[in-house]
């Protein structure tokens, strides 16, 4: 079975929020958008549905939301095409509002780099060369 998955990440700025990722290329499922949350298409089997903090507290069982200024909650990774797409799309995060992360990792058939969004959740952009990493086991 081919599953789908939902990642639900609150925000503090809905507007803001979907600004920064529009302009990182990402575009939204109307269906699923109001004034508490939007969902970001990542990919056929991917979203991510962007909820204001007290909409996402409503979810969590009275757990308030990580405080991403002080703590990690996750890393969320996305797949690029090619090392020039990785670039890309941090160059626009960090263009657009995001701040860096974790210096570039370059191990030759891998390649990525990070940035956090104006909310201060983590993104990792990964291009793996699956050729090259086959040579490198063999």
């Amino acid at each position: 079975m081919n599953r789908k998955i939902f990642v639900n990440l609150p925000v503090a700025d809905l507007k803001r929020s979907v600004d920064f990722f529009t302009a990182l290329g990402f575009t939204f499922d109307q269906r699923f958008t109001d004034d508490n949350a939007t969902c970001m298409i990542v990919g056929p089997d991917s979203s991510v549905m962007l909820l204001v903090r007290d909409f996402f507290e409503g979810f969590t069982m009275s757990r308030k939301a990580a405080d991403t200024t002080t703590q990690a909650e996750a890393i969320i990774a996305l797949s690029a095409e090619s090392r020039q797409e990785v670039d890309a799309i941090v160059d626009a995060a960090l263009a657009s509002g995001g701040a860096p992360s974790i210096d570039t990792i370059d191990q030759g058939a891998m390649y990525s780099r990070s940035f956090q969004d104006p909310d201060g959740h983590l993104w990792e952009v990964i291009h793996m060369d699956i050729a090259a990493l086959e040579e490198e086991t063999e």
